[in-house]
């Protein structure tokens, strides 16, 4: 990690199929809320700051995560994780490195992985790189767009925006990516809601820095456990679950 880094963890989402009016990160899986198992691997890892975005009751974010060393900085209308990015604008003026994008619901993300993404990231010097993982079922994730048989992400295609073909692909947008922070923000002012969803992606930054001549690269990750996201009470169940059989087997 020879470049500065900062995190900058998204945590301002309500989680429509939650079933709870209670912020989407602050939900438990293992007897502590999502975000807190991010955020005590994150204080293993050198970096600069940390800023955590926050929206939807975000006070009861903010009072969870009191005890770690991060800045928080409102996103109060949900209009997307490219809006949401686009919150942390002011108080990265002035800051030339590494960001690190992740979601603050995806628990299990190691400190190697993430470590691994930023290294990586600094080696090759792209504008972008995204952490992908390849699903069995991949279900509502955005789907991994690459140049030919090569590393280079020629785009991320959102489920609901996606042809039959591309819902084909097994490889998926983990929501985990670093950026040069000279570029990022730039390219976040850039973005529309011209979409299924209209909300601003973080992921069609990709599209943009393409045609701008820019290179993005994936870095694929051997375990999918690791990236599971929770967007509902079924999913969460589910990886308690899974929890809890592989305490039983070790």
């Amino acid at each position: 990690m020879n470049k500065p880094t900062v995190a900058v963890i998204l945590a301002a989402g309500k989680g429509k199929r939650m079933k709870s009016d209670l912020p989407k990160v602050l939900h438990r899986l293992d007897g502590k809320p999502l975000i807190r198992h991010l955020m005590e691997t994150m204080q293993k890892i050198p970096l600069s700051r940390t800023i955590v975005v926050i929206g939807h009751k975000g006070e009861m974010v903010a009072e969870e995560l009191k005890d770690f060393r991060v800045e928080f900085v409102w996103q109060k209308e949900q209009l997307g994780t490219g809006h949401a990015v686009m919150m942390a604008e002011e108080n990265l003026k002035e800051f030339d490195g590494t960001v690190l994008v992740a979601a603050g619901d995806v628990p299990f993300l190691s400190q190697k992985t993430i470590m691994g993404l930023i290294d990586i990231h600094n080696q090759n010097h792209p504008a972008a790189t995204c952490l992908t993982a390849i699903f069995d079922d991949p279900a509502k994730y955005g789907r991994i767009i690459r140049q030919g048989g090569t590393d280079i992400l020629a785009d991320i295609i959102e489920f609901k925006d996606a042809d039959e073909e591309t819902i084909k692909i097994k490889e998926i947008n983990t929501g985990t990516f670093c950026f040069n922070s000279r570029e990022l923000f730039p390219i976040l002012h850039r973005l529309d809601d011209n979409n299924a969803q209209k909300e601003f992606y973080l992921t069609d930054t990709i599209k943009i820095l393409r045609k701008a001549g820019q290179v993005c690269r994936v870095w694929p990750i051997n375990d999918p456990l690791e990236v599971t996201g929770i967007n509902s009470v079924e999913e969460l169940a589910a990886l308690e679950d899974t929890i809890r059989n592989k305490k039983q087997m070790n």
